[in-house]
């Protein structure tokens, strides 16, 4: 019998103490279930969280459970990259990125893996058939799906969201891209990572999810990481139709 793929699902927080356990108890159901097919490791990591989210996570006894907790809050990019890097020195065939307020359901990750090779990214997408987002408003929507499309035009990249947080990537993919790279810090490395795997002819398959507002905690999206991704993109839809690549600095 062959061994079970191995897949890392990293799970970044700060400050997430009052979703952790509800989302964590989710996915470690969901990683059981599962365990014929995969053998899953959680990786938390977490950027020294005030309010004890690091704490509270590790009183949950989860199994094929580790920690990384960063000395300060450095910005979501720089987290990724660090697990990322710990999980392909542990030889990890498969990459889960996910959100720990609860928005990512941790029940549509088995549909996600199963399109999942180590070479490709399948990208969990709100807005097409089968997909919805639950819970908001009128101009949430807007702002988002406009986005997402603005994103897409500017890098000529087809894809119906990519600023979704919830993906899994291949190991061979992953290994390919030069993270000492990467530009953005906030939420728009996930816009970043597209473009590069992009860039490498990587294939990107979508898989529709259920995106739901989170009920308890702040987001930790502002004004700020917004306009960081925001002008990176622009920068980057200027290079190209320049000629130049999009990483040029």
């Amino acid at each position: 019998m062959n061994n079970p793929v191995s897949i890392l699902v990293v799970v970044p927080t700060y400050n997430e103490s009052q979703s952790v356990t509800e989302f964590f108890t989710r996915l470690d159901a969901v990683r059981q279930s599962l365990e014929a097919m995969y053998s899953i490791t959680i990786l938390h990591i977490d950027d020294n969280s005030p309010d004890s989210t690091a704490q509270i996570v590790r009183t949950l006894g989860l199994t094929n459970f580790s920690q990384i907790i960063r000395p300060k809050k450095i910005g979501l990019g720089p987290a990724y990259i660090e697990a990322f890097t710990w999980g392909l020195a542990r030889n990890f065939d498969l990459f889960v990125e996910i959100d720990a307020d609860n928005s990512h359901q941790p029940e549509d990750l088995e549909r996600l893996l199963a399109r999942a090779t180590t070479e490709n990214l399948v990208l969990g997408t709100r807005w097409m058939p089968g997909g919805r987002v639950e819970n908001w408003a009128p101009h949430r929507r807007l702002i988002s799906r406009l986005g997402t499309k603005y994103a897409s035009m500017a890098l000529k990249i087809p894809l119906r969201d990519i600023t979704s947080g919830y993906r899994v990537i291949g190991r061979s993919a992953l290994a390919r891209v030069d993270f000492r790279d990467i530009q953005i810090h906030g939420y728009g490395f996930q816009i970043e990572i597209i473009a590069k795997l992009s860039a490498l002819n990587v294939e990107i398959i979508e898989v529709p999810i259920i995106f739901t507002e989170r009920r308890e905690g702040k987001s930790k999206m502002s004004w700020a990481i917004a306009l960081e991704a925001a002008l990176m993109v622009t920068k980057w839809g200027i290079s190209r139709l320049a000629g130049i690549g999009i990483y040029r600095r």
